[in-house]
């Protein structure tokens, strides 16, 4: 088993190594169409009240867009990565995004409520073949230091989606048609992911390469440098199913919050719509700022660390805010979105680090499980608000993070810090 782990690191290394000299180029290129993406993405939830009254929906049928869009790139993005694990498709991210484009095509003309759901469900599709691909690419790209690349994909995909409401507010003007604006970003998007397609393919990153291990070697690997010790199949599936568990409570509080953090503001204290979709922003102003901590912290103390403070620790912060006035409902948002914003990236590197040779599949997984979460949870939540109230719901949501608890029962896989690869020769 040691003989096992060794191999492992010595196979980490080379990896590591063989793209240690194209780090920040194309980890920010990657970063950045992360942005643009998550912008489209976020659009979404932005225009719900522009939708809700030009089509007359109610709360229950918002879900059920959310839920489309969500669910749709949660069931693909598994499959897409264990495939692309298998045959790596460079180009398969431009592709990706094309469809995302035509998805916003037909939000801008949709003039019924099924073409909305189609295309809800082409934007579903589109996340579905960038996710997986693209957090593989900035692995590849990280010179070793998986959480800091995470982390900073992550502030990418963040940064876009608080930019979407934002937009939103000054693009859309209560038009739908106006919708279509948005597919230069798309487009931008393409041109930027070719460019990274060449790139991976120029390094031969899509065909992966037999590693010949001199017997020598594998048995000089430093005991630092093993990750952790060999973990049993059953402890490997119970870290995976607290992980899942995780991400259920993270992703259903969420969903509270970006699908009807606005429809809370202008219910409870009269707001205008202009004015919620502001707030919206600051709240995920404060998730992508929140999201580049996490990795680094992980990458020097540990994942488990950082895992325990950004669920557990968001607890004090959700239950107060049900109770407080317009301001410091503001002022909690920001905080729980930067806490609990650090999550996200120590999660898929934790998951990740459990199973190594599955990096396009765990990415997959965990990417579709963030977004079928919260798509049942958009779904779930406002068919509850509409048979309750929307107060009701954040009153419920307030205790998910308690779940945290869970986090205990994990291994602990140490700090990823001594992972990191020797420089590359020059």
């Amino acid at each position: 088993m040691a003989s096992e782990t060794n191999l492992g690191a010595i196979h980490a290394r080379a990896s590591a190594t063989a793209s240690v000299k194209s780090v920040f180029p194309i980890l920010l290129s990657i970063s950045f169409c992360h942005l643009l993406n998550d912008t489209v993405q976020s659009l979404i939830p932005a225009v719900y009240p522009l939708l809700k009254q030009a089509l007359g929906l109610d709360l229950g049928q918002i879900g059920i867009i959310a839920l489309t869009s969500q669910f749709t790139a949660s069931i693909l993005q598994p499959i897409v990565g264990l495939y692309t694990d298998r045959r790596p498709q460079p180009y398969s991210l431009a592709v990706g995004m094309g469809v995302t484009l035509l998805g916003l095509v037909c939000f801008a003309i949709a003039p019924t409520y099924g073409t909305v759901l189609a295309a809800a469900a082409l934007v579903g599709i589109g996340s579905a073949v960038f996710h997986p691909e693209s957090s593989r690419v900035a692995r590849l790209a990280s010179g070793g230091q998986h959480g800091k690349a995470q982390s900073l994909f992550q502030l990418g995909g963040n940064a876009g989606t608080a930019l979407g409401p934002l937009l939103a507010r000054y693009v859309l003007r209560n038009s739908q048609p106006r919708i279509a604006w948005f597919s230069v970003l798309a487009l931008l998007a393409i041109i930027l992911l070719t460019r990274i397609g060449m790139w991976v393919k120029d390094h031969h990153f899509d065909k992966p390469k037999s590693i010949t291990i001199d017997p020598n070697r594998l048995a000089a690997v430093p005991a630092h440098q093993v990750q952790h010790a060999p973990l049993s199949n059953k402890k490997i599936g119970v870290s995976l199913a607290i992980l899942v568990a995780l991400m259920f409570s993270k992703f259903f509080y969420l969903a509270s919050l970006i699908s009807y953090f606005t429809f809370y503001l202008m219910s409870r204290f009269r707001v205008s719509v202009e004015s919620a979709q502001l707030h919206l922003a600051l709240f995920l102003g404060a998730v992508a700022a929140g999201t580049f901590f996490g990795g680094p912290v992980g990458d020097k103390l540990g994942r488990k660390l950082v895992i325990w403070c950004s669920i557990l620790g968001v607890l004090p912060f959700t239950l107060v805010l049900p109770y407080v006035n317009l301001f410091w409902t503001s002022v909690l948002s920001v905080i729980i979105g930067l806490i609990l914003a650090s999550a996200f990236s120590a999660i898929l590197v934790y998951a990740q680090e459990l199973l190594p040779g599955r990096i396009g599949m765990v990415s997959g997984l965990f990417f579709g499980l963030a977004f079928g979460m919260g798509g049942i949870g958009s779904a779930f939540l406002g068919r509850l608000a509409d048979r309750t109230s929307i107060d009701f719901v954040y009153h419920l949501c307030a205790y998910l993070p308690a779940i945290g608890i869970l986090t205990a029962f994990l291994p602990d896989l140490g700090p990823a810090k001594v992972h990191r690869p020797d420089p590359a020769p020059a």
